[in-house]
């Protein structure tokens, strides 16, 4: 049971839902544009304004043909009453209204059966007479295990079932003096009675979750073990959907992918009017969650959820979104975009069972890990740090490190036109320089060195000049980002991609979502 809209912002389905330690349940999900509603089925009176009650009274006579008419499961055995599972197409008229498949059987005549197994209530019931009075409170959390229809539709065919064992995983059909040679029609003296009240079985609301800035989680919470066919939501304000449960891979699959695409789309347009408030150069690219993996992870806890934001010159990594604008200053840690370096892993670079992972290497030489839930959600961060440092080498157009050069002082500058310029530090004169495209080679010690040989124009022999920095990792990404931008300038890909726009002047990242296939950019370096 599912449909969804042309724009696939709307989807409807009946599964399954888990809360802790408890079985599964039946929910009814519905994915508006802007929020996930999660419904469970209830018993409601509609006599008169609709009202809402845990228990209910119904006195019901025994049946000439088929008994009772009702058909029972569970029982103390499974820790929950008995319940209705089927009610006979005789009776099924008469307790309209009245009694639903998904009752269950507090009392009997007065006898609390809260606490019975499933026998001792079929051994209750036949002896009760013909009349029995049945207090019911709808089970709105029936274990999914009983496979309890979903509607009133499902009726029980009447049988003898006054004598032989029953089971508590079967229907115990309680069709007591079932004659077939009857014909004797049914009298009103057998009509259910009760006090004036009508009742209805519908899905109410149980948990209504906003997908703005909502995290999804296929995992479980802090771990690399993913679930199978199943995921929970979590709202920005910590509400929890359940695991929710689906018979298929693909149906989770695109159950994750349309509330990933929606809560993308919200992302998208909240970035839209917080930039209004932010000069050109502090504009954010792009935000949402990920997980971390822990540097000093214990087994329990190898991940923890993180809000990464782009923005302006720097990634920001927060433990939860940015509502004010001092929130953008008590970030966890904040970075250089184009001091840091972000890596797709590919899958013979993971590190566990977790996939969709990138790294970001800092300017101390730090790696950090992180995983999203899509591959689409990967394939847009990387579009988002491509454009993020892009942007910022565009605008700074050159960055100058200090540097030490044979026991002296100097600086490097590394030039979006001109390429490298060594100087000076005293005198500033410059001691040689080089275009980007006379880079022929490099290499690093890992701790402050790098080792540039370049090409001599007119020579055409190759000239090694070594230099020492404090801050290794840090040059090396930049030098890395103004290559990756003056590449990025020449690629079809992305050049195209800035021809789309917003009034803003930071490149869109529309042309990515989570409910299309979206071909690899190329991120050359």
């Amino acid at each position: 049971m599912d449909f969804k809209t042309s724009n696939e912002e709307t989807k409807t389905g009946i599964y399954l839902m888990q809360e802790g330690n408890e079985e599964p349940f039946n929910i009814r999900l519905h994915l508006a544009k802007d929020i996930l509603t999660i419904q469970e089925q209830d018993v409601i009176c509609v006599s008169g304004e609709p009202f809402y009650s845990s228990e209910r009274t119904v006195t019901i006579r025994r049946q000439t043909i088929g008994g009772f008419g009702l058909s029972i499961k569970g029982g103390a055995e499974h820790k929950i009453p008995v319940v209705i599972s089927k009610i006979s197409k005789e009776q099924k008229a008469e307790l309209s209204g009245l009694l639903f498949i998904g009752d269950g059987i507090l009392q009997i005549n007065g006898i609390n059966v809260r606490s019975y197994r499933h026998e001792e209530v079929v051994q209750v019931l036949r002896n009760a007479g013909e009349e029995v009075t049945l207090t019911v409170s709808f089970l709105k959390k029936t274990p999914a295990f009983l496979k309890l229809p979903l509607c009133e539709d499902c009726t029980c065919i009447p049988s003898d079932q006054s004598s032989g064992t029953s089971s508590p995983l079967c229907d115990s059909g309680l069709h007591l003096n079932y004659h077939p040679n009857n014909t004797d029609t049914l009298s009103c003296s057998s009509w259910p009675t009760s006090p004036g009240l009508r009742w209805e079985k519908r899905w109410v609301d149980l948990r209504l979750i906003p997908l703005l800035h909502s995290r999804l989680s296929q995992y479980i919470p802090g771990s690399d073990v993913c679930r199978k066919n199943s995921f929970q939501v979590i709202a920005v304000d910590g509400v929890c959907s359940g695991v929710i449960q689906f018979p298929t891979a693909e149906d989770c699959l695109d159950w994750l992918q349309a509330i990933a695409s929606n809560i993308s789309s919200l992302t998208k347009h909240n970035v839209k009017k917080i930039n209004r408030n932010f000069p050109v150069n502090q504009q954010i690219i792009y935000m949402g969650w990920v997980d971390e993996k822990e540097q000093d992870s214990v087994q329990d806890r190898m991940y923890s959820p993180k809000f990464l934001a782009l923005r302006g010159s720097s990634l920001f990594k927060f433990t939860a979104p940015p509502v004010t604008t001092w929130d953008w200053t008590r970030a966890e840690k904040s970075f250089t975009v184009y001091e840091i370096m972000c890596k797709i892993l590919k899958d013979s670079d993971l590190l566990d069972k977790r996939r969709h992972c990138f790294s970001v290497q800092t300017e101390s030489g730090e790696d950090m890990f992180f995983s999203v839930e899509l591959e689409c959600e990967l394939l847009i961060w990387e579009k988002a740090f491509q454009m993020a440092t892009f942007l910022e080498v565009e605008r700074i157009q050159c960055k100058t490190y200090a540097c030490i050069m044979e026991s002296h002082l100097m600086g490097l500058t590394i030039d979006f036109s001109m390429g490298f310029v060594c100087f000076d530090a005293a005198s500033k004169a410059v001691l040689w320089r080089y275009k980007f495209s006379q880079l022929k080679g490099s290499s690093d010690d890992g701790k402050s060195k790098i080792k540039f040989l370049f090409q001599n124009p007119e020579s055409k022999s190759i000239e090694a000049k070594e230099l020492e920095f404090s801050n290794l990792f840090a040059v090396l990404h930049c030098i890395h980002a103004f290559f990756a931008a003056k590449v990025a300038c020449l690629d079809p890909v992305f050049v195209e991609s800035q021809g789309s726009t917003t009034t803003a002047g930071i490149p869109s990242l529309s042309s990515l979502s989570c409910n299309s296939q979206t071909p690899k950019l190329k991120y050359t370096t």
